[in-house]
Order: structure tokens, then sequence, then C-alpha cells
């Protein structure tokens, strides 16, 4: 089973730079797409072979996800189910027969750490919402979830290190969830690899220069170890300032 994240900065702003072509070259059993900015009934993408989901955000050209799946998934879930949490279009929940697929786009805490504070109950309750899926059966959680974990995650760290994606809190955070009984799928096949990342500037040809982040994951609970298989970083794929990430599963 393949599976491809991608937060694509405007839906119909990628479909435009590529997105199609690399779709159907990837040929992802499950692809989960997040910062779609865009409404229902502003985008008419036809992907045969592919039940279709979205969420989206109150607030127009903002935020909003959605995923693409072969198999028709037994229920699906919009959001977190708690109204204030719920106004962005941040969350989709696909349950399948054992296991689930959540893909996220996790908020930003801005310039300035404007929205720390936010951040950090987000953070809080989603991973209690994670957990208690996972109390039911094992999941893949994929998506932007903001955040360089550790110091090789971001080309320069020292000079980072209070700014909104590598401050102490984040990075904390994001240790709690791991430790909650989840796998980093891509540090767990590369642990010690260096320059891989997801996100780049578009200041300072900083994707030109590899001047990045790794931000955008997927994680897996534990008890999927033995059935996970790769989990990839396709660098080499534009259309966004994030690349699309990928795992694959037996």
């Amino acid at each position: 089973m393949r599976l491809v994240s991608w937060n694509v900065n405007g839906l119909r702003a990628c479909v435009k730079k590529g997105f199609l072509d690399y779709f159907e070259s990837i040929d992802a059993d499950m692809f989960c797409v997040q910062e779609i900015k865009l409404q229902e009934g502003q985008i008419d993408l036809e992907l045969d072979g592919y039940y279709q989901y979205w969420n989206y955000a109150e607030k127009k050209g903002y935020s909003g996800t959605a995923i693409f799946t072969k198999e028709e998934p037994i229920s699906v879930g919009y959001g977190v189910q708690i109204e204030e949490h719920d106004k962005e279009g941040r969350v989709i929940t696909l349950e399948f027969e054992d296991f689930y697929l959540v893909n996220v786009y996790t908020p930003n805490s801005q310039r300035g750490l404007t929205r720390l504070d936010y951040r950090m109950e987000w953070e809080d309750m989603f991973r209690e919402y994670l957990v208690g899926l996972d109390s039911k059966k094992p999941l893949i959680l994929c998506g932007d979830l903001n955040v360089a974990h550790k110091e090789i995650d971001l080309k320069n760290p020292t000079t980072n290190r209070k700014n909104a994606g590598f401050t102490d809190e984040e990075r904390q955070k994001m240790t709690r969830l791991l430790d909650s009984g989840f796998i980093d799928t891509f540090r767990h096949f590369y642990p010690d690899k260096e320059e891989c990342y997801t996100w780049w500037s578009y200041m300072r040809r900083a994707r030109e220069r590899n001047i990045g982040w790794r931000i955008d994951y997927f994680i897996a609970s534990k008890r999927l170890e033995d059935r996970l298989t790769d989990s990839t970083i396709h660098s080499q794929v534009m259309g966004s300032d994030h690349c699309p990430v990928m795992l694959e599963v037996d």
C-alpha cells in the first residue's frame, strides 16, 4: 500500500504547476493534501478510481484538507468534534478495516509566535484525539505538522531556535506525541540522514540551495512497525513550497 501526503499551498495553483502529472505517476492508494485554500465548488478534479473527501475552512482561501483514496472507508470524520478547533478544515479521519488514516494541517504558531498559545492547546487536544483512536485500532497520521522535531530536521537550527516551527515548546509536544506510542516513519528508516527537507521558503533561492525544514510527516502507531517498508521524501517534485512525502506499508 502506497500513501502520499503533500501540502499543496493552494490546490488550484498546484494543479496549474503539474499536480495531476505527479498524482497519476505516483499511483498512490491514498493521497492526502493540506492547505487546499478553496471552498466547495471551486475545483472539479476528475480522479478516476478515487473516492474524494474534502474538509474546507470557514474562511475563504485558507487552510483546508482533502483525501483521495482507492478504497472506500468504513467511516469518515471531519475535524475532531470540538467546535473551536473545527473551523479551519484541518483534520480528516478515514476508518478502514484494520487502521485509521488521519490527515492533518497543524496550525502554525505564526511570526512573533502570536498563535503559540493556541498551538499548545491544539497539540494537547490532538494528541488525546489520536491516542483515543489508537486505543481502538492502529493509525497512520500524515500531513504538515508545522514543526521540525530535531536539529537534524532543518538547515539552520541555531538561528531558528525561537522561531515558529522550532520552538522548544513545539518540539516538546512532538516528543510527547511520539512517546505516546507512535513512530516518525522517516526517522525510523533514516535516523541519521541529513539535509532531508520538505519545505523551503520562497525567499533567497532557499530551495535551490536546499535551505529547508522537514515539517511534513508520516507518523504511525508502533504496532504497525513490522508492516512499514519505506518512508521517502520527494524533494524533486515542484508545484508548492512543500514537496510530497510517501509511506509504503505491507
